[in-house]
């Protein structure tokens, strides 16, 4: 099936409205809450070293610092500890 371009201009829109509202179906709350300081230099390693560098670097950290807490513990089942 061939389109003349006001049909292409409506599935655009169309597909475009769709794609909003499945990105707004559920909100993305970051897992970490960095302070912006932390979040600027964290964009400038990236961009020195890399983005797959900083990236296995900060989970190599969280990871340490993840096993000094006792995460045996039992959660509530809101996921709060």
């Amino acid at each position: 099936m061939k389109a003349n371009d006001q049909e292409r201009d409506k599935f655009d829109k169309a597909l475009d409205t769709i794609i909003n509202l499945f990105n707004d179906l559920e909100d993305d709350e970051p897992i970490v809450e960095f302070d912006e300081d932390v979040t600027l230099k964290i964009e400038i390693a990236k961009k020195i070293y890399g983005s797959n560098v900083i990236n296995e670097r900060m989970n190599n950290v969280v990871k340490e610092i993840l096993m000094l807490l006792p995460l045996d513990a039992e959660i509530d089942e809101e996921g709060d500890s």
